[in-house]
């Protein structure tokens, strides 16, 4: 059943690679043709078949789909990677030269060479995240279920393509279940719900005149602030889909980043191109004094830690910076600075206070343009971090995000997800030492640029750079 699994996933995504060609004109048609595609392969997969002919058909179907669009699988591939690049910068990394652009030295010091204030980062540890395979009452929260069983997800729920570009983030809301909500560089976001089926866009939020880099659920769901490459900061009423307060950029710079102060939902964080980061009270529709500090480049991600009072940065040059955040004033005072990788932009960054019941360390993922996804431990009282583990994905030009799953905390073993430029989702097991991969989803079409599960982990978002949507649900297994 397993080995079925993987085949069915191969004939899906090669389908999926392929259906641009099919009918260029009509979106909504390839759309169904995935979805019923998807469905009829789910089906069959449940019958014993012989792997070796369904490998076997798996590859004529590639040599008649190739002689049919007159192009190759891997051309296709290359091709729509190329040409969904949106940054600036041209990254010419190997994935072998990684370790050489993060460095090797041992412990978390501050090096002094030329006076840059850089930070030597430290080899992986080799201790183990979640020290124990006896943890009783992790193992009977999930069943006894191995961390693959857990993250089994293959059927797709729906696929939303009301987007006409780039799905640059997608988020469900907060301990939600049923609402998703995405955002475009069409200029749009929109709120949908997936749970009762059929799952359905709720509204579209326009008002954006350019492309919308990121967005974020208030705590209670009944807002969205989402920021734009037109300058502004925008609030948006959920249930009413208004706009509430638009704010410009005080540096007229366009805006790559945003994110709800956890704590005070009436303070935002904004990052833009000129490498400023700044808070903003939505209140009174001003910038906080005290609040804005500068990074050595285009600011492109936010993040808190739970409690509101570290807020964490990235920029295009590699570096993440932590804030201490005060929660009354909205006050930044720079902490710590650290060269992740060396002129390769930080595009996404997590943060967690700790990785499982047993082992309460708090953690930050980090996704960096040198084909790797970086998990870190976070130390001391001003937030030094010490390299844990370092993912191979695929990423040089495109924003690519990752995450914490939700539950890891409940369970034995944890796991992280994160999109990839070779149109996969990839699921990683932080406590392997060797062959992380616990799953790979194969259905885009285009490079999966964010992530999202819903809160008990029944469904996954993965959203890519052609603007279509996928919602994966979990294979239900007796």
């Amino acid at each position: 059943t397993v080995n079925m699994a993987a085949v069915w996933q191969q004939i899906l995504a090669q389908d999926a690679r392929y259906n641009a060609y099919r009918l260029p004109g009509s979106p909504q048609f390839r759309t169904q043709y995935i979805r019923r595609r998807s469905q009829l392969l789910r089906e069959n997969a449940k019958i014993d078949h012989d792997p070796l002919i369904r490998k076997q058909y798996l590859k004529v179907r590639g040599q008649i789909l190739g002689q049919r669009y007159g192009t190759s699988l891997s051309e296709q591939g290359s091709q729509r990677s190329r040409s969904a690049s949106k940054c600036s910068s041209r990254l010419n990394l190997d994935r072998e030269s990684f370790d050489s652009q993060v460095g090797d030295g041992r412990g978390h010091r501050r090096y002094h060479s030329s006076g840059s204030g850089k930070f030597a980062l430290p080899s992986p540890t080799e201790d183990g995240l979640v020290p124990t395979r006896a943890a009783e009452a992790s193992r009977a929260m999930v069943g006894d279920k191995t961390l693959s069983e857990n993250y089994a997800f293959a059927g797709m729920h729906h696929i939303f393509d009301q987007h006409s570009q780039a799905v640059m983030a997608v988020q469900f809301a907060n301990d939600d279940k049923a609402r998703l909500a995405c955002c475009s560089l069409d200029g749009t976001l929109s709120v949908c719900q997936v749970i009762p089926e059929p799952a359905t866009v709720l509204c579209v939020l326009k008002g954006h005149t350019s492309g919308v880099t990121d967005f974020s659920w208030s705590l209670s769901n009944d807002l969205i602030v989402s920021c734009s490459l037109d300058g502004t900061v925008r609030l948006w009423q959920v249930a009413t889909g208004t706009c509430l307060r638009v704010v410009g950029d005080c540096d007229g710079a366009e805006i790559m980043a945003c994110a709800f102060q956890p704590v005070n939902n009436n303070m935002i964080v904004t990052g833009n191109k000129k490498g400023f980061v700044h808070v903003l009270n939505f209140s009174t529709g001003k910038y906080v004094k005290g609040g804005s500090s500068k990074a050595s480049g285009s600011v492109l991600t936010t993040t808190f830690d739970s409690g509101g009072k570290t807020l964490w940065i990235g920029d295009e040059n590699g570096c993440v910076y932590s804030f201490a955040f005060d929660v009354g004033t909205g006050k930044l005072s720079r902490a710590q600075r650290l060269v992740v990788c060396e002129g390769h932009p930080i595009t996404c960054i997590s943060a967690r206070s700790w990785m499982s019941r047993e082992a309460r360390d708090p953690s930050l993922l980090i996704n960096c343009g040198a084909n790797a996804l970086c998990l870190y431990r976070v130390s001391g009282v001003e937030g030094s971090l010490q390299l844990k583990r370092k993912f191979p994905i695929k990423q040089r030009n495109l924003r690519i995000r990752s995450g914490f799953c939700p539950l890891m905390s409940f369970r034995q073993g944890a796991c992280v997800v994160s999109g990839s430029e070779d149109m996969c989702v990839y699921f990683f097991d932080v406590e392997r030492a060797s062959k992380p991969v616990v799953n790979k989803l194969q259905g885009h079409s285009a490079p999966v640029i964010d992530v999202s599960f819903n809160y008990d982990e029944s469904l996954l978002a993965s959203a890519d750079s052609e603007g279509m949507v996928i919602v994966w649900k979990r294979e239900q297994r007796s």
